[in-house]
């Protein structure tokens, strides 16, 4: 794996990082909403990573043995939907009130996302870090005279 491929996979991890992010401010900005356009109230949306896939040069090298063990970097494969039930709570006033006076909020949790947030910031700044660390050797290695 050269220098430049490490350099491709912490941007991959840090373009990640950032949809989660992304996905975690909607949630957020959406913690009391309880009527969507597609009816009912919001649903939290999850990012799904997989695996960055190689290109063809790079299985070539792989079959061949010349590498070992490389992965291409990470990537979201999709942004799915928390099926948890949403919770019920009595408002007899509310609009979207039910005919028993219930309404259902949406299964956004403040606590899981801050927490979340904390975690994608974490892997958003260990990518940086490794960004620049291989940048740093990099730079190094040209000045070797």
């Amino acid at each position: 794996m050269g220098l430049y491929s490490a350099l491709d996979i912490s941007v991959s991890g840090v373009t990640a990082e950032r949809v989660a992010m992304e996905l975690i401010a909607s949630n957020l900005a959406n913690i009391n909403t309880t009527r969507t356009i597609y009816g009912g109230p919001y649903r939290r949306r999850v990012p799904v990573f997989t695996e960055k896939s190689l290109s063809f040069a790079e299985e070539l090298s792989a079959a061949q043995g010349k590498l070992s063990g490389m992965g291409g970097g990470v990537e979201v494969m999709d942004v799915a939907e928390d099926n948890t039930p949403f919770p019920k709570v009595y408002k007899p006033d509310h609009p979207d009130a039910d005919a028993q006076g219930f309404i259902s909020l949406p299964n956004v949790n403040l606590s899981t996302e801050m927490t979340d947030m904390v975690y994608v910031t974490r892997l958003y700044q260990a990518n940086i870090t490794a960004f620049n660390s291989t940048k740093k050797m990099i730079s190094d290695t040209l000045q070797i005279q």
